[in-house]
């Protein structure tokens, strides 16, 4: 995730819809309820000046009167966010589902009419759009580092799980030919794992903030550091969400609420989440119910003697764990077993 600043005071014009693809982009821009015009340009430098120099040429438009507006696509969207960068030009990263889901019914899709759907969400929102800042260098090469790490670690589970799937199945002479033909292979995942993991340990001590933050976040009882890293990732340095329940509603572990007319339903998490944190969660969650902690005391309690569902309370401990984290973010402090009440873990 990117810095984002409230839109407060700025009255926007020129609505400038982006659809983003590998090759090329398409930009539609809206001023009023009128389609100025479309055009389409290759996703690269010269090719985004050359709709700047387009749209400047305009009658009566002001740059600071408009906004560009696109899906979050990732790395496909780099040329577009320097050049937008370097030109001072107010741009919004917005969630395509968010996009998708804020337009209603709709029929039909290309390139061009997503374009400017794009363009009318932003007008439609412009009250709400969140402008993008660019992230520190250094949360960027982070973020760089631990892509490439989980890319490796998925390719050393692809090549190892289907030989333990296979053993059962297979004489013993074939499992080892098979075991051999990919030793190499295997080895030089597992030294690019080791090499990486330093790197991403070097930047982090090479950056106060990023250090504080581990030493704070890995001192909650069960939370390492590949969790901690995620936390930090995911909540920008905790300047994106610096909040506990968004984090929680972001993580997948807050529970909703289920109603219709009389029918009243089971609070329940969504299913919109980001999976891979929720994932990290679970998995410091169980650690901490694995010894006699006050969380492990809490889970046994309210399963043993309120008769909760055990699932529930699980998700109830990653809530816990997320409470605590950033309660001692907030307050730039290590985690304590015995605090003063006076402080809210919220």
């Amino acid at each position: 995730m990117e810095i984002v600043k409230r839109n407060k005071s700025t009255k926007f014009n020129y609505f400038i819809g982006i659809d983003v693809s590998k090759d090329k982009l398409d930009f539609a821009v809206i001023k009023g309820k009128e389609l100025l015009f479309h055009l389409q340009k290759p996703n690269e430098p010269e090719g985004i000046l050359d709709f700047i120099l387009h749209l400047r040429s305009i009658s009566g438009f002001q740059q600071s009167k408009a906004v560009f507006c696109m899906e979050n696509t990732g790395f496909y969207c780099n040329h577009l966010l320097t050049v937008c960068k370097n030109k001072r030009i107010k741009i919004v990263m917005e969630n395509a589902t968010h996009i998708k889901n804020s337009m209603g019914l709709m029929r039909g899709k290309d390139d061009k009419i997503d374009a400017i759907r794009i363009a009318k969400f932003a007008q439609k929102n412009s009250q709400e759009l969140r402008i993008w800042v660019a992230q520190r260098p250094v949360m960027i090469q982070l973020k760089r580092l631990v892509t490439i790490k989980e890319r490796l670690l998925g390719f050393k589970i692809a090549l190892k799980t289907p030989f333990e799937e296979q053993k059962s199945f297979i004489t013993r002479s074939a499992q080892k030919d098979s075991v051999a033909t990919c030793a190499r292979s295997l080895a030089a995942v597992r030294l690019d794992l080791v090499e990486i993991e330093e790197k991403i340990d070097m930047l982090i001590n090479s950056d106060e903030r990023l250090k504080r933050l581990m030493e704070v976040i890995t001192s909650v009882y069960s939370i390492g550091r590949i969790t901690a890293r995620h936390f930090i990732i995911c909540t920008n340095e905790f300047k994106d969400i610096s909040e506990a329940k968004k984090f929680a509603c972001y993580a997948g572990v807050a529970p909703f609420k289920k109603e219709s007319g009389k029918l009243i339903f089971k609070s329940r998490i969504s299913h919109v989440a980001n999976k891979k944190m929720k994932a990290l969660l679970h998995m410091c969650a169980m650690v901490s119910l694995q010894t006699d902690t006050p969380l492990r005391r809490y889970f046994d309690r309210k399963t043993k003697t309120d008769g909760k569902p055990g699932m529930s309370v699980v998700n109830a401990v990653r809530n816990k764990l997320i409470l605590r984290v950033f309660a001692c973010v907030k307050h730039d402090r290590l985690y304590q077993k015995e605090y003063p009440a006076t402080i809210n873990e919220g």
